[in-house]
């Protein structure tokens, strides 16, 4: 990989940054293509002199995604959303990735999707995910499916999200409390992302799922946050018919699509392969989630350590 020139669209986002990150560790240039380039700054001191450039892109406009992956060597999609048009972002989006990815002459492709990718998902999100899935391989054959449950790290919008509100709530409800996920530590997901570009002959055209080595429902994972942020606060389950009328509310904090995907289960399917296939070492959320958890508790680093 070394010397090699790798484009990340959305490079400079809380997967992204640890993305380039691990490219830049093993030598290769990073290209950070970015709807606002401004954005993606903080990417620039992680790698040396000269490593790292950034160009405005929107993979949703074909000709910015052809300038952003003319003469490079590698190519990965991290761009995602979670509300708005899925279908322009993770469908049609990734189809005009993976096009220039293979009109440039690029020798690997990694596109990010999700575990939940499913034709028949009752999400929009899920569908949208496994139109795209189909629309990379449909112009990238040999292209790297990678599958992640919930991603967890210091800067997510998932850990920190709900330990915000325990810290503050006099009860937490919890909506969806028996769906299981398999949080997944984002510097494995990225030393795996990086393994898959730099050994496409050994991993182009195969879909991967990444999850973390524990099983946990919501419930659980609110209960784990409390923990170790030393709060005891009741949880309450949310019921699904009130979560419904809430989903609709303008400003709510669950979308309908979101509703509908706390209907199944975020973990990876029996048999399927992960990090291990990708040469990378689950990490326990106890393991690394005290370092930035320690801000939400009553007296910081001075308090007691949660127990794991």
């Amino acid at each position: 990989m070394k010397d090699s020139l790798v484009t990340v669209f959305g490079g400079g986002g809380f997967v992204g940054r640890q993305v380039a990150q691990a490219l830049m560790a093993r030598g290769a240039r990073v290209r950070v293509a970015q709807r606002d380039p401004s954005t993606a700054l903080r990417v620039k001191p992680l790698g040396g002199l000269g490593q790292v450039q950034f160009i405005a892109a929107d993979i949703r406009k074909p000709d910015s995604v052809a300038r952003a992956v003319e003469g490079c060597d590698i190519v990965i999609n991290l761009v995602g959303i979670l509300n708005g048009d899925f279908d322009a972002v993770h469908h049609q989006g990734a189809a005009n990735v993976a096009q220039a990815a293979a009109a440039a002459g690029a020798r690997t492709l990694v596109h990010m999707s999700a575990i939940g990718a499913d034709a028949d998902s009752p999400s929009a999100y899920g569908r949208s995910k496994a139109a795209g899935e189909a629309a990379v391989k449909a112009a990238f054959p040999g292209a790297t499916i990678i599958r992640p449950s919930i991603i967890f790290g210091p800067e997510d919008q998932f850990l920190n999200r709900f330990a915000d509100i325990i810290a503050m709530a006099p009860i937490v409800p919890v909506i969806g409390g028996a769906t299981k996920f398999q949080p997944v530590y984002v510097a494995d997901v990225a030393q795996a992302i990086a393994n898959a570009a730099e050994q496409p002959g050994v991993h182009g055209g195969q879909t991967f799922e990444l999850a973390g080595p524990q099983v946990m429902s919501m419930k659980a994972i609110n209960g784990w946050i409390a923990k170790a942020i030393g709060r005891d606060q009741p949880l309450i389950d949310v019921p699904h018919a009130f979560a419904s009328l809430l989903a609709r509310l303008p400003g709510a904090p669950i979308t309908r699509d979101q509703l509908a995907m706390l209907g199944r289960d975020n973990v990876a399917a029996p048999g399927a392969p992960g990090l291990d296939a990708l040469g990378v070492a689950a990490t326990p959320l106890g393991a690394v989630a005290d370092k930035w958890m320690v801000r939400y508790r009553k007296h910081g680093r001075f308090a007691g350590r949660a127990s794991a």
